[in-house]
Protein backbone atom coordinates (compact mmCIF):
# COMPACT_ATOMS: atom_id res chain seq x y z
CA UNK A 1 0.00 0.00 0.00
CA UNK A 2 1.51 3.71 -1.18
CA UNK A 3 2.45 5.86 2.24
CA UNK A 4 1.23 8.88 0.03
CA UNK A 5 -2.27 10.46 -0.32
CA UNK A 6 -4.00 10.53 -2.85
CA UNK A 7 -3.42 13.99 -3.87
CA UNK A 8 -0.23 13.39 -4.62
CA UNK A 9 1.09 14.11 -7.94
CA UNK A 10 1.49 10.60 -9.78
CA UNK A 11 5.02 10.07 -11.66
CA UNK A 12 3.57 8.03 -13.82
CA UNK A 13 1.37 10.75 -15.90
CA UNK A 14 5.71 12.41 -15.79
CA UNK A 15 7.40 9.00 -17.54
CA UNK A 16 7.00 7.60 -21.14
CA UNK A 17 6.56 4.40 -19.97
CA UNK A 18 3.54 5.53 -17.97
CA UNK A 19 4.48 4.01 -14.74
CA UNK A 20 5.49 5.05 -11.53
CA UNK A 21 3.40 6.22 -8.28
CA UNK A 22 2.77 8.90 -6.43
CA UNK A 23 5.40 11.54 -4.64
CA UNK A 24 5.58 12.97 -1.29
CA UNK A 25 6.76 16.29 -2.79
CA UNK A 26 6.45 17.83 -6.48
CA UNK A 27 8.16 20.88 -7.16
CA UNK A 28 8.18 22.60 -10.64
CA UNK A 29 11.27 24.82 -11.31
CA UNK A 30 11.37 27.14 -13.93
CA UNK A 31 14.19 28.58 -13.87
CA UNK A 32 18.11 27.58 -12.68
CA UNK A 33 17.97 29.07 -9.39
CA UNK A 34 14.79 27.80 -8.46
CA UNK A 35 16.05 24.24 -9.65
CA UNK A 36 19.16 24.71 -7.40
CA UNK A 37 17.19 26.37 -4.28
CA UNK A 38 14.17 23.04 -4.51
CA UNK A 39 17.59 20.81 -4.96
CA UNK A 40 19.27 22.01 -1.91
CA UNK A 41 16.62 22.71 0.31
CA UNK A 42 15.94 18.91 0.34
CA UNK A 43 19.25 18.19 0.96
CA UNK A 44 19.59 20.07 3.83
CA UNK A 45 16.33 18.84 4.78
CA UNK A 46 17.48 15.15 4.46
CA UNK A 47 14.73 14.48 1.89
CA UNK A 48 15.47 12.16 -0.99
CA UNK A 49 15.74 13.40 -4.26
CA UNK A 50 14.66 12.52 -7.73
CA UNK A 51 15.42 14.86 -10.40
CA UNK A 52 12.81 14.93 -13.16
CA UNK A 53 12.95 15.96 -16.79
CA UNK A 54 10.91 13.95 -19.51
CA UNK A 55 10.96 10.91 -17.77
CA UNK A 56 11.88 9.09 -20.69
CA UNK A 57 14.64 7.31 -18.95
CA UNK A 58 12.63 5.85 -15.77
CA UNK A 59 11.46 3.03 -14.04
CA UNK A 60 9.57 4.10 -11.01
CA UNK A 61 8.08 1.92 -8.45
CA UNK A 62 4.76 1.30 -8.10
CA UNK A 63 4.85 2.87 -4.56
CA UNK A 64 6.43 5.94 -5.57
CA UNK A 65 9.03 8.66 -4.39
CA UNK A 66 9.73 8.35 -0.71
CA UNK A 67 11.17 12.22 -0.77
CA UNK A 68 11.29 15.23 -2.83
CA UNK A 69 10.37 15.49 -7.03
CA UNK A 70 11.95 18.61 -8.66
CA UNK A 71 10.82 18.53 -12.04
CA UNK A 72 13.62 20.35 -14.10
CA UNK A 73 11.27 22.76 -16.57
CA UNK A 74 13.73 25.44 -17.30
CA UNK A 75 14.14 26.17 -21.52
CA UNK A 76 16.59 28.79 -21.43
CA UNK A 77 18.94 29.00 -24.80
CA UNK A 78 21.46 30.64 -26.65
CA UNK A 79 23.66 30.90 -29.61
CA UNK A 80 27.37 32.48 -29.60
CA UNK A 81 29.65 32.28 -32.45
CA UNK A 82 32.94 30.54 -31.55
CA UNK A 83 35.43 30.64 -34.03
CA UNK A 84 36.61 28.13 -36.82
CA UNK A 85 37.18 24.74 -36.64
CA UNK A 86 40.85 24.32 -37.77
CA UNK A 87 40.51 20.59 -39.09
CA UNK A 88 37.64 21.41 -40.82
CA UNK A 89 37.49 25.03 -41.86
CA UNK A 90 33.56 25.07 -40.40
CA UNK A 91 32.43 27.91 -37.91
CA UNK A 92 31.93 26.70 -34.67
CA UNK A 93 28.90 27.53 -33.05
CA UNK A 94 28.19 27.03 -29.28
CA UNK A 95 24.63 26.07 -27.94
CA UNK A 96 23.99 26.58 -24.15
CA UNK A 97 20.72 24.81 -23.17
CA UNK A 98 19.14 24.88 -19.79
CA UNK A 99 18.55 21.09 -18.43
CA UNK A 100 14.72 21.53 -18.93
CA UNK A 101 14.75 22.20 -22.67
CA UNK A 102 12.80 19.76 -24.81
CA UNK A 103 15.81 17.51 -26.42
CA UNK A 104 14.04 16.60 -29.63
CA UNK A 105 11.97 20.36 -30.86
CA UNK A 106 16.16 21.78 -29.89
CA UNK A 107 17.51 18.85 -32.22
CA UNK A 108 14.98 20.19 -34.85
CA UNK A 109 15.55 23.78 -34.24
CA UNK A 110 19.37 23.30 -34.69
CA UNK A 111 19.18 21.21 -37.92
CA UNK A 112 16.74 24.02 -39.46
CA UNK A 113 19.01 26.55 -38.79
CA UNK A 114 21.99 24.75 -40.16
CA UNK A 115 24.29 23.45 -37.38
CA UNK A 116 25.89 20.10 -37.32
CA UNK A 117 26.71 17.60 -34.59
CA UNK A 118 23.00 16.53 -33.18
CA UNK A 119 21.44 15.04 -36.21
CA UNK A 120 21.64 11.63 -35.49
CA UNK A 121 20.40 12.01 -32.35
CA UNK A 122 16.79 13.16 -33.97
CA UNK A 123 13.67 11.97 -32.41
CA UNK A 124 15.47 11.05 -28.17
CA UNK A 125 12.54 11.76 -26.17
CA UNK A 126 13.77 13.96 -22.95
CA UNK A 127 15.30 17.16 -21.42
CA UNK A 128 18.77 18.63 -22.11
CA UNK A 129 19.64 17.63 -18.62
CA UNK A 130 19.66 13.84 -19.08
CA UNK A 131 21.84 13.56 -22.05
CA UNK A 132 25.21 14.36 -20.49
CA UNK A 133 23.74 11.76 -17.65
CA UNK A 134 23.28 9.04 -19.92
CA UNK A 135 25.98 9.81 -22.60
CA UNK A 136 22.63 9.92 -24.93
CA UNK A 137 23.53 8.71 -28.38
CA UNK A 138 22.35 6.27 -31.61
CA UNK A 139 23.01 5.52 -34.59
CA UNK A 140 26.63 6.30 -34.33
CA UNK A 141 26.36 9.48 -32.87
CA UNK A 142 26.47 10.68 -29.12
CA UNK A 143 26.45 13.94 -27.15
CA UNK A 144 30.11 13.92 -25.77
CA UNK A 145 30.71 14.06 -29.24
CA UNK A 146 29.73 17.84 -29.28
CA UNK A 147 29.54 18.43 -25.39
CA UNK A 148 31.83 21.75 -24.72
CA UNK A 149 30.97 22.09 -20.65
CA UNK A 150 28.80 21.16 -17.96
CA UNK A 151 27.52 23.82 -15.38
CA UNK A 152 26.57 21.96 -12.35
CA UNK A 153 25.45 21.95 -9.41
CA UNK A 154 27.45 20.12 -6.84
CA UNK A 155 25.48 19.08 -3.71
CA UNK A 156 28.51 18.42 -1.43
CA UNK A 157 30.15 21.87 -1.82
CA UNK A 158 26.98 23.91 -2.84
CA UNK A 159 29.07 25.56 -5.58
CA UNK A 160 28.17 26.04 -8.94
CA UNK A 161 30.70 25.05 -11.29
CA UNK A 162 31.50 24.40 -15.19
CA UNK A 163 32.99 20.93 -16.00
CA UNK A 164 34.88 20.41 -19.42
CA UNK A 165 34.20 17.25 -21.56
CA UNK A 166 36.92 15.28 -20.32
CA UNK A 167 35.47 16.13 -16.76
CA UNK A 168 32.58 14.27 -17.37
CA UNK A 169 34.49 10.98 -17.46
CA UNK A 170 32.56 9.87 -21.21
CA UNK A 171 32.20 6.21 -21.73
CA UNK A 172 29.65 4.23 -23.49
CA UNK A 173 25.95 5.53 -22.30
CA UNK A 174 27.61 6.43 -19.01
CA UNK A 175 29.43 9.46 -17.56
CA UNK A 176 30.53 10.87 -13.82
CA UNK A 177 26.82 11.79 -13.45
CA UNK A 178 24.96 8.80 -13.31
CA UNK A 179 24.69 6.49 -10.42
CA UNK A 180 26.24 8.79 -7.87
CA UNK A 181 24.21 12.11 -7.70
CA UNK A 182 26.87 14.27 -6.90
CA UNK A 183 26.20 16.72 -9.51
CA UNK A 184 22.70 18.18 -10.55
CA UNK A 185 23.60 19.11 -14.40
CA UNK A 186 22.20 22.57 -14.79
CA UNK A 187 22.86 23.78 -18.34
CA UNK A 188 25.15 21.39 -21.57
CA UNK A 189 27.05 23.83 -23.66
CA UNK A 190 27.53 22.20 -27.07
CA UNK A 191 29.97 22.82 -29.75
CA UNK A 192 28.64 22.87 -32.95
CA UNK A 193 29.41 23.45 -36.69
CA UNK A 194 28.00 25.76 -39.11
CA UNK A 195 27.06 23.41 -42.16
CA UNK A 196 24.63 22.03 -44.32
CA UNK A 197 25.69 18.85 -44.09
CA UNK A 198 26.03 16.45 -41.75
CA UNK A 199 28.64 14.76 -39.82
CA UNK A 200 30.51 11.48 -41.42
CA UNK A 201 27.68 8.60 -41.38
CA UNK A 202 28.90 6.12 -38.43
CA UNK A 203 26.08 4.06 -38.68
CA UNK A 204 25.60 1.03 -41.38
CA UNK A 205 21.94 0.96 -41.17
CA UNK A 206 21.75 4.71 -41.89
CA UNK A 207 23.98 4.50 -44.88
CA UNK A 208 22.47 1.55 -46.33
CA UNK A 209 19.17 3.23 -45.91
CA UNK A 210 20.23 6.19 -47.64
CA UNK A 211 21.98 4.20 -50.22
CA UNK A 212 25.28 6.35 -49.38
CA UNK A 213 28.61 5.01 -48.03
CA UNK A 214 29.48 5.16 -44.50
CA UNK A 215 31.57 8.11 -43.80
CA UNK A 216 30.59 10.50 -46.30
CA UNK A 217 27.90 12.98 -45.36
CA UNK A 218 24.28 14.30 -46.38
CA UNK A 219 21.87 17.01 -46.18
CA UNK A 220 21.18 17.26 -42.49
CA UNK A 221 17.48 17.58 -42.95
CA UNK A 222 17.73 14.10 -44.99
CA UNK A 223 19.90 13.10 -41.69
CA UNK A 224 17.48 13.71 -39.43
CA UNK A 225 14.60 12.54 -41.80
CA UNK A 226 16.10 9.19 -42.15
CA UNK A 227 16.75 8.81 -38.93
CA UNK A 228 13.03 9.73 -37.69
CA UNK A 229 12.05 7.03 -40.38
CA UNK A 230 14.20 4.27 -38.67
CA UNK A 231 12.78 5.32 -35.18
CA UNK A 232 9.52 5.24 -36.45
CA UNK A 233 9.66 1.95 -37.35
CA UNK A 234 11.05 0.32 -34.01
CA UNK A 235 8.32 2.13 -32.30
CA UNK A 236 11.28 4.33 -30.43
CA UNK A 237 9.37 7.96 -31.21
CA UNK A 238 6.94 8.50 -28.82
CA UNK A 239 3.10 9.03 -30.38
CA UNK A 240 -0.03 9.00 -28.38
CA UNK A 241 -1.61 6.75 -30.37
CA UNK A 242 1.50 3.90 -30.81
CA UNK A 243 1.56 1.44 -27.61
CA UNK A 244 4.68 0.24 -28.58
CA UNK A 245 6.14 4.08 -27.85
CA UNK A 246 5.24 3.76 -24.12
CA UNK A 247 8.76 2.16 -23.26
CA UNK A 248 11.74 3.81 -22.05
CA UNK A 249 13.45 3.19 -25.16
CA UNK A 250 15.99 0.70 -25.55
CA UNK A 251 15.42 -1.20 -22.15
CA UNK A 252 19.18 -3.01 -21.96
CA UNK A 253 22.66 -1.32 -23.45
CA UNK A 254 24.71 -3.19 -26.11
CA UNK A 255 27.20 -5.28 -24.14
CA UNK A 256 31.00 -4.60 -24.35
CA UNK A 257 32.57 -8.41 -23.50
CA UNK A 258 36.63 -9.48 -24.43
CA UNK A 259 37.35 -11.17 -26.99
CA UNK A 260 37.52 -14.20 -24.77
CA UNK A 261 33.85 -13.90 -24.10
CA UNK A 262 32.80 -12.43 -27.70
CA UNK A 263 34.52 -16.13 -29.11
CA UNK A 264 32.44 -18.22 -26.50
CA UNK A 265 28.95 -16.49 -27.27
CA UNK A 266 30.46 -17.74 -31.52
CA UNK A 267 30.90 -21.57 -29.67
CA UNK A 268 27.09 -21.10 -28.47
CA UNK A 269 25.45 -19.41 -31.37
CA UNK A 270 26.88 -22.41 -33.66
CA UNK A 271 25.38 -24.90 -31.26
CA UNK A 272 22.18 -23.12 -30.79
CA UNK A 273 21.31 -21.91 -34.05
CA UNK A 274 23.47 -23.59 -36.46
CA UNK A 275 27.30 -23.38 -37.69
CA UNK A 276 26.69 -20.68 -39.97
CA UNK A 277 25.43 -18.19 -37.55
CA UNK A 278 26.73 -14.42 -37.63
CA UNK A 279 27.07 -12.99 -34.44
CA UNK A 280 26.76 -9.13 -34.78
CA UNK A 281 30.09 -7.58 -32.75
CA UNK A 282 32.35 -4.96 -33.40
CA UNK A 283 35.28 -3.16 -31.75
CA UNK A 284 34.10 -0.77 -28.81
CA UNK A 285 37.52 1.20 -29.64
CA UNK A 286 39.19 0.38 -25.97
CA UNK A 287 39.71 -3.42 -26.95
CA UNK A 288 36.52 -4.82 -26.34
CA UNK A 289 33.84 -5.98 -28.24
CA UNK A 290 30.33 -4.84 -28.43
CA UNK A 291 27.40 -7.19 -29.10
CA UNK A 292 24.06 -6.19 -30.30
CA UNK A 293 21.69 -6.44 -27.24
CA UNK A 294 18.60 -6.97 -29.50
CA UNK A 295 20.33 -9.83 -31.51
CA UNK A 296 21.06 -11.72 -28.06
CA UNK A 297 17.40 -11.21 -26.73
CA UNK A 298 15.36 -12.14 -30.31
CA UNK A 299 17.57 -15.25 -30.68
CA UNK A 300 17.51 -16.65 -27.15
CA UNK A 301 13.92 -16.84 -28.11
CA UNK A 302 12.48 -13.14 -26.96
CA UNK A 303 10.18 -12.25 -30.47
CA UNK A 304 8.82 -9.01 -31.03
CA UNK A 305 5.14 -9.10 -28.95
CA UNK A 306 6.61 -11.41 -26.76
CA UNK A 307 5.22 -11.31 -23.21
CA UNK A 308 2.17 -13.26 -21.25
CA UNK A 309 1.37 -10.48 -19.02
CA UNK A 310 0.33 -6.96 -19.38
CA UNK A 311 3.78 -5.90 -19.98
CA UNK A 312 4.98 -6.51 -23.52
CA UNK A 313 8.18 -7.11 -25.62
CA UNK A 314 7.44 -3.91 -28.31
CA UNK A 315 5.97 -5.38 -31.59
CA UNK A 316 8.95 -2.92 -33.26
CA UNK A 317 12.02 -3.94 -32.07
CA UNK A 318 13.01 -6.20 -29.23
CA UNK A 319 14.84 -3.95 -26.93
CA UNK A 320 12.05 -2.33 -25.92
CA UNK A 321 10.03 -3.25 -22.90
CA UNK A 322 6.57 -1.51 -22.95
CA UNK A 323 3.47 -0.78 -21.25
CA UNK A 324 0.71 -1.23 -23.37
CA UNK A 325 -2.02 -0.02 -20.80
CA UNK A 326 -2.88 -1.77 -17.76
CA UNK A 327 0.61 -2.60 -16.64
CA UNK A 328 2.47 -2.10 -13.63
CA UNK A 329 6.20 -1.71 -12.67
CA UNK A 330 6.80 -4.81 -11.26
CA UNK A 331 4.91 -6.02 -14.25
CA UNK A 332 7.62 -4.39 -16.48
CA UNK A 333 10.73 -5.85 -14.49
CA UNK A 334 9.24 -9.22 -14.15
CA UNK A 335 9.72 -9.35 -17.96
CA UNK A 336 13.00 -7.70 -18.02
CA UNK A 337 14.25 -10.03 -15.67
CA UNK A 338 12.77 -13.38 -17.20
CA UNK A 339 14.71 -11.79 -20.86
CA UNK A 340 17.49 -11.26 -18.88
CA UNK A 341 17.97 -14.85 -17.35
CA UNK A 342 17.46 -16.15 -20.93
CA UNK A 343 19.86 -14.42 -22.53
CA UNK A 344 22.24 -15.00 -19.89
CA UNK A 345 21.19 -19.05 -20.10
CA UNK A 346 21.62 -18.83 -24.00
CA UNK A 347 24.46 -17.40 -24.42
CA UNK A 348 26.58 -16.45 -20.65
CA UNK A 349 26.13 -12.84 -21.13
CA UNK A 350 24.30 -10.67 -18.86
CA UNK A 351 22.32 -7.94 -19.99
CA UNK A 352 22.54 -4.50 -18.16
CA UNK A 353 19.65 -2.40 -17.77
CA UNK A 354 19.79 1.31 -19.51
CA UNK A 355 16.83 3.02 -17.56
CA UNK A 356 17.64 4.40 -14.26
CA UNK A 357 15.90 2.81 -11.46
CA UNK A 358 13.96 4.31 -9.00
CA UNK A 359 13.06 2.61 -5.68
CA UNK A 360 12.92 -0.53 -7.63
CA UNK A 361 16.17 -2.77 -8.88
CA UNK A 362 16.35 -4.88 -11.55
Amino acid sequence: MSPFSDDRPVLADYTTLGLGGPAKTFVRAGTTEELVSSVRAADDAGEPVLILGGGSNLVVADSGFPGTVVHADTRGLGFEEAGTDPETGEPVVLLRAQAGVEWDPLVERVVAEGLSGLEFLSGIPGRVGSTPIQNVGAYGQDVSQTVREVLVHDRRTGELRTMTNAECGFTYRDSIFKGEPRHLVCEVVFALHRSELSRPIAYAEVARTMGVDAGERVPLERARETVLGLRRGKGMVVEAGDPDTRSAGSFFTNPVVSQETFEAVRERAAERLGPDAPVPGHPDGHGGIKLSAAWLIDKAGFTKGYGEGPARISGKHTLALTNPGGASTEDLLALAREVRAGVESAFGVRLVNEPVMVGVAL
